[in-house]
């Protein structure tokens, strides 16, 4: 009984040591608890920042409108507006909106596979499939969202309104109305042979 009398009282001593070192030998350190972001291979692009106001009984209220553009050059893209009091806080917003709203856009051989007209409000962009070599032919917002898709050689000409809003939503929705050849021959019910 003695024994184990001794016995405990060393632990408590023990206990009571690294209370005072401030030792703590079952926790991690705090860089093992922090959680881990993910390398994503997710590019994100500022297309642009505006400043609005609203006007209300009390004055005007300004606030950031931002518009970001993200894609992970393979393939997938997505587009997103967000409003805050700050600059920042509209961008991440729009980051995350647009993170959210991703879709596949079909590449062939690094270009489209037919030409297209995208619309949205009073603009129109049209998209023309391009030889290895041309390059990216595309005004500033456009351009955005079809590097971040990853098409390579493409030639764009737009036309009416030069918003960048609608110019970025025009071209989204051309892209999104692209069809391979192998996608129309499965909705028709042929081979791609028949078409």
């Amino acid at each position: 009984m003695a024994e184990n009398e001794v016995i405990v009282t060393e632990n408590v001593e023990e206990s009571s040591k690294s209370k005072k070192s401030g030792f703590k030998p079952k926790q991690q350190d705090r860089k093992d608890r922090a959680p881990r972001r993910e390398q994503s291979d997710i590019e994100k692009r500022v297309v642009s920042v505006r400043r609005v106001t609203k006007v209300v009984k009390g004055g005007r209220t300004l606030r950031f409108s931002a518009l970001v553009v993200v894609g992970d050059k393979k393939g997938k893209v997505g587009l997103g507006i967000g409003k805050s009091k700050e600059v920042s806080g509209a961008i991440e917003k729009a980051t995350t909106i647009a993170k959210k709203n991703m879709k596949v856009v079909p590449i062939v051989e690094g270009t489209i596979p037919h030409e297209i007209i995208g619309k949205f409000s009073s603009t129109k962009i049209l998209l023309l499939p391009a030889p290895e070599g041309t390059g990216v032919i595309a005004g500033g917002s456009a351009r955005a969202v079809i590097e971040l898709a990853g098409i390579n050689n493409i030639v764009t000409k737009r036309h009416g309104s030069s918003n960048k809003i609608n110019c970025v939503k025009a071209t989204f929705e051309g892209l999104m109305g692209l069809k391979t050849k192998e996608e129309i021959a499965r909705r028709r019910g042929k081979s791609v042979e028949e078409i």
